[in-house]
């Protein structure tokens, strides 16, 4: 469920840390998410030592996307504000940036999807993605997420404000089928 030929979903590692570090401190991906300072190694070592993947009592829950022939980290995978009653959760991807528009992203997403409906029983999963990010839209589209509204002036990015898209995917027998 949670891999395939070129990649696996696993929970964080003790060995992430190095690579945790340099993603989430690199200020260029900050406009995209809630991030406003520096992790340091020891906050980032503390949150892998302590982290909780039962979504349950966390209600986040975080993957990494990892290369099945190398073993290589490629990205991140989060579900967030998870919501037990209504069955959703909100969700956040990033791949590395050597490691984009190689199908890695989508991949993650639809095993996400299909872990969440399968496993987790979720009904919903939706995302906010900032107007001018065209990737993560043409992701999130191809992986049957679908535009439902528009947050004005949503994130801020130095002293101005950007809109941002929520994108909704509704987890159905229906929607869970293969394309091929």
């Amino acid at each position: 469920m949670l891999s395939n030929d070129s990649i696996r979903l696993r929970a964080l590692e003790p060995d992430d840390l190095d690579l945790l570090y340099v993603w989430e401190n690199d200020t260029s991906m900050w406009g995209f998410g809630n991030n406003i300072a520096p992790f340091s190694r020891k906050q980032l070592a503390e949150y892998i030592d302590t982290y909780d993947g039962d979504i349950f009592k966390a209600l986040q829950l975080r993957f990494m996307i990892v290369s099945v022939a190398t073993d290589t980290p490629l990205g991140m995978i989060d579900l967030y504000d998870f919501d037990a009653v209504n069955r959703r959760a909100g969700i956040g991807i990033m791949v590395d940036t050597a490691m984009r528009s190689q199908g890695y992203g989508h991949q993650a997403l639809d095993m996400l999807c299909r872990y969440c409906y399968d496993r987790l029983g979720l009904h919903q999963l939706y995302a906010t993605v900032a107007v001018d990010n065209a990737p993560s839209m043409a992701l999130f589209e191809g992986c049957k997420f679908k535009t439902c509204g528009k947050l004005r002036s949503w994130q801020r990015r130095g002293e101005s404000y950007v809109d941002a898209y929520i994108v909704q995917r509704l987890l159905t027998t229906d929607s869970m089928k293969s394309n091929d």
